[in-house]
């Protein structure tokens, strides 16, 4: 076991694992992109391949990257949903189920099902949703419902004494398909089924969408309810690992996970959790929180949207911006700085053939920094990770050996 390193960091491509694609002669995304910064980490340490998801477990980023971060699923996951709370400052009380309020926009197809159109409602602004969600709250918030603004499409519902057990898909796993079958889940509820029916009313109401009705775009004009759960328990990374510091993500899943881990969130202004995402912005509060604290964890969400999208081109475009936008400037100055600990990794696979997340081992590369010489010449992709032949697994053991050097 290595002596301890002074600084860790740990940065998240979500979503950016995927399967051979016949657009590029086998390949995957991630060996199609030009990755110099994540290939000069494979090649000057350590390189495997680790299981963030269970077999028994739901693929979502709120599972992975809880795994990531060192903590067991089975033992701490009580839903998505709480996580994000904790982001934006909602305290859960005893009896109070979170439950993530997306904006979606739904369409009537030429069969005169209704279908979800896009589960993002065009990757709506922070600004027009807070605004839509101000007037959901308005019109159907009460002593038991209480609706909470959050980042873009991204919101937040708080029930009192609700229910937490129901079994709802989420609606990125939805797009172009009618809701009807999905949206039975909610029957069994007929208090939840009534707010979804009540706020596509408010949202056809709203001044700002019949003008984008008029103009032929796309509108937020649906919610939908998901990833519910109470507020978790766990102890913090300072007690598990003796580590502190700050976790920095567009998302306020993650953000409310690092909350719940003991690390500082930190919002980043223009972080859109998109390829327009602020990059400079989220490197620049990474090295500024190194100052005096020894962890970061820095997550980008911009390839998993893609895959949602099933655009490979702009899923490319992303794993390349977070090579050249972030994991090149951290590692500069990484061996310009400190003495560090850096692992690359991504959460789960976000097939573009499904456009939903999915099981199955994704790759991690882990280099010290300032970094001596490469030891192999080998890409940070799902097959150059295979051939190490390293697995981690749990994945939720990946942290402990990250701190303590034990590859």
């Amino acid at each position: 076991m290595e002596e301890r390193k002074s600084k860790y960091l740990i940065l998240v491509g979500d979503g950016m694992a995927d399967e051979p694609q016949q657009e590029l002669d086998g390949k995957t995304p991630l060996e199609e992109a030009q990755t110099p910064h994540m290939d000069r980490v494979a090649s000057g340490g350590f390189l495997g391949l680790t299981e963030t998801i269970g077999p028994h477990q739901e693929p979502g980023s709120d599972v992975a990257n809880m795994a990531i971060l060192g903590y067991d699923p089975d033992q701490f996951h009580t839903g998505r949903a709480p996580l994000e709370a904790a982001s934006m400052g909602v305290e859960l009380f005893p009896g109070e189920v979170a439950f993530r309020c997306n904006l979606v926009s739904v369409e009537i197809d030429a069969q005169g099902e209704l279908v979800l159109a896009d589960y993002s409602a065009g990757h709506i602004s922070s600004e027009y949703g807070r605004v839509l969600i101000a007037a959901l709250q308005n019109r159907l918030g009460s002593e038991w419902f209480h609706f909470y603004p959050g980042v873009s499409y991204r919101h937040l519902l708080v029930w009192k004494g609700g229910r937490s057990d129901l079994t709802i898909t989420p609606p990125h796993d939805v797009t172009g398909q009618p809701v009807a079958e999905y949206w039975q889940a909610y029957n069994e509820v007929p208090d939840l089924r009534s707010m979804m029916e009540s706020a596509r009313e408010v949202l056809g109401e709203q001044d700002l969408n019949r003008r984008l009705i008029a103009e032929g775009k796309r509108v937020a004009n649906a919610i939908w309810l998901w990833g519910q759960g109470v507020a978790p328990v766990m102890p913090s990374l300072t007690e598990r690992f003796g580590i502190g510091g700050v976790v920095i993500s567009a998302v306020d899943l993650l953000k409310g996970l690092g909350v719940c881990s003991g690390l500082e969130a930190v919002s980043v202004p223009g972080a859109t959790g998109y390829v327009d995402t602020n990059y400079k912005g989220k490197v620049d509060a990474a090295l500024k929180a190194l100052e005096d604290k020894n962890f970061v964890y820095l997550h980008v969400e911009a390839p998993d949207e893609a895959s949602h999208e099933g655009n490979l081109d702009l899923k490319i475009e992303a794993i390349e911006a977070f090579d050249a936008n972030v994991v090149g400037p951290i590692l500069e100055a990484c061996n310009q700085l400190l003495e560090a600990r850096v692992m690359v990794i991504t959460d789960h696979l976000t097939p573009i053939r499904t456009r939903t997340h999915a099981k199955g081992l994704v790759p991690f590369a882990v280099c010290d920094f300032p970094a001596g010489p490469v030891s192999s010449q080998r890409g940070y992709s799902e097959g150059s990770a295979a051939e190490t032949g390293l697995v981690v697994k749990p994945g939720h053991m990946l942290m402990e050996r990250f701190i303590e050097g034990d590859f």
